[in-house]
């Protein structure tokens, strides 16, 4: 199971089946499940073929008794990603209060914000192109991270929109409930098509802000404007959006690896996603009211 953020590739879309779980209705209570439409069924296909967990599984039939030991739990996804997101949290609330942004500072805080920004994108990169989770790795991504998303959100919270920050937390948390609602309610239908209109909208959007800002640095000024002014709170918004079909394909990753007997350290995968498309949501939510209130 790879994370699911706009930028790296999941495991569970695999070349012969395509995106896990599509097209099936897996109950993780012990639900026959074919081997047509499991894809940890197939042992070319799946990636936890060597699960000793799930080879009950491999046979179409529910497991002769519920194995629950070394398998992936919903419990274990909340853990992790409360892992995760409690070292974010404290480490941008640790820079928000150390790394002041005072004129007389906020050059080197910007300086440490970007390379702690710089580091966890080379932590995220190693670990998306890893088979397995390393927990170290993760969890030092959520420092970093963490360390960047205090300094940025301190510098726009006090010095171009006042409550910005939590403006930005209270909306990254609407649309996580929002989604998981739609979700669970079945509003949402994460299939092939979802996920490839979702990958082919991302990157083009991905490549939009990659023009705007080599036009920004080459340039000069806003680049293009897709960052600035209406257009860039209409693309403020498409990022939201986007971020929130990324929420949808990591529940669905999380309720497949639950269904089909992923490993137990799966979950710390789950947990990376999910940081990972809740930093988006943030950073886009944040960019959003800093371009509404500098309009004022």
């Amino acid at each position: 199971m790879r994370s699911s953020n706009p930028v790296f590739s999941r495991r569970g879309f695999s070349r012969d089946n395509g995106y896990a779980g599509f097209n099936t209705a897996p109950q993780a209570g012990g639900a026959a499940v074919g081997t047509q439409g499991n894809p940890y069924a197939q042992p070319q296909a799946n990636p936890y073929a060597t699960n000793p967990y799930a080879q009950d599984l491999q046979q179409g039939a529910p497991p002769q008794t519920p194995v629950t030991t070394g398998r992936m739990t919903m419990d274990d996804v909340v853990l992790r990603t409360g892992t995760t997101l409690g070292v974010l949290i404290v480490t941008a609330a640790l820079s928000w209060v150390l790394l002041p942004v005072d004129d007389a500072n906020i050059s080197r805080s910007y300086g440490i914000g970007i390379g702690a920004a710089l580091i966890g994108m080379v932590l995220a990169f190693v670990q998306s192109f890893k088979r397995k989770a390393t927990p170290a790795l993760i969890v030092s991504y959520a420092a970093f991270e963490g360390v960047f998303l205090g300094v940025i959100s301190s510098i726009v919270d006090n010095r171009i929109a006042s409550g910005a920050a939590m403006q930005a937390v209270i909306g990254t948390l609407a649309v996580f409930a929002a989604v998981l609602v739609a979700y669970k309610a079945g509003w949402i239908r994460v299939n092939r098509r979802f996920y490839g209109f979702v990958m082919a909208a991302t990157l083009g959007f991905l490549l939009l802000m990659v023009v705007n800002m080599l036009f920004a640095v080459f340039g000069g000024g806003d680049g293009l404007g897709f960052r600035s002014g209406g257009l860039g709170i209409l693309f403020g918004v498409i990022g939201v959006l986007l971020g929130a079909c990324f929420l949808a394909l990591d529940f669905k990753q999380v309720e497949d690896g639950i269904a089909y007997g992923a490993p137990k350290e799966e979950a710390w995968l789950a947990a990376f996603g999910l940081t990972l498309t809740l930093v988006w949501i943030y950073m886009e939510f944040l960019r959003l009211v800093a371009i509404l209130n500098s309009s004022d």
